[in-house]
């Protein structure tokens, strides 16, 4: 269904989007995952057919849909004067522009805010409303870029049910996020950084061939603890919540050396267990890897 070929993409002497290669079949639910700057909006743009690669190919195997990052409507237009002005340009015939026009913003709660003007909706209104109009034309492929940033939590929640009831009707959906609750709920991930593919695998597999153990340190009361555990050398160290995750590669050995530094701090009351390693775990591995 998707089919990327060695693409990369330059702005001057600066590479952006570096060598990448996947294949994506039909029906798959794939996060693009990767933090700021990591390529992610320049290789959405390539596969929207917006920038065009400069060198490698892009190939698509049906009908799609973009919905960019930053909303690209026109403000000064109301919901269903946007639905119409971008369903005429896509060349729907009137009677079916209609009838999906009132599907879909019946379908993201929209309907009766169809005489407000765009710039005057609510962050997770505009975000619903800029995905309606990606799927006025009915695509076999939907692309997203972060949909879920910057809209309130229900909002966010009523995207996501909204890909999943895409996805089960046989969609092919590429969403780049940046969040790993996010990349979770997909059946394909792709790690990107720095422009280049790290990995990409099902959550399942990724979190299987992590290479470390993952042990979860909870101190009650005591948060403070980077000094004293970066200096037992583990491989990784990341507070996660009012945990801390410790990545290590022999398990008897660092628990014997976080005991002793623990002991010498003077803490003796802790919870130390191994835990299996999140998408979060895999995701900092790659990046700082």
């Amino acid at each position: 269904m998707i089919d990327v070929e060695g693409v990369t993409r330059r702005f001057g002497s600066r590479e952006v989007v570096k060598d990448v290669s996947w294949h994506l079949p039909r029906g798959t639910l794939c996060a693009l995952v990767g933090p700021d700057g990591a390529g992610k909006t320049t290789l959405l743009r390539m596969l929207a057919g917006v920038l065009t690669p400069t060198t490698g190919t892009v190939r698509i195997g049906g009908s799609w849909g973009y919905m960019p990052q930053r909303f690209s409507l026109y403000e000064e237009c109301t919901v269903e004067e946007n639905m119409a002005l971008f369903g005429a340009l896509q060349g729907l015939p009137k009677d079916e522009l209609r009838r999906r026009s009132s599907e879909l913003l019946r379908r993201h709660d929209l309907l009766s805010f169809r005489e407000r003007l765009a710039g005057k909706l609510s962050g997770g209104m505009k975000q619903k409303l800029a995905l309606s109009v990606a799927l006025l034309p009915d695509p076999e492929v939907i692309i997203l870029d972060e949909p879920g940033t910057g809209v309130d939590p229900v909002s966010r929640r009523e995207i996501w049910r909204a890909l999943y009831g895409m996805h089960r009707e046989g969609r092919t959906i590429v969403v780049a996020t940046p969040s790993m609750d996010e990349a979770q709920l997909c059946s394909f991930l792709i790690f990107l950084s720095r422009g280049r593919v790290r990995e990409q695998g099902t959550p399942e597999a990724l979190c299987a061939a992590y290479p470390l153990t993952i042990l979860r340190l909870a101190v009650p009361g005591r948060r403070n603890l980077k000094t004293l555990l970066e200096a037992c050398s583990f491989e990784e160290c990341h507070a996660f919540g009012t945990a801390w995750h410790l990545a290590v590669r022999h398990e008897e050995a660092a628990r014997k050396t976080l005991e002793e530094a623990l002991q010498r701090a003077g803490i003796a009351s802790y919870e130390l267990s191994r835990i299996s390693p999140s998408l979060e775990d895999v995701f900092i591995r790659w990046e700082e890897g």
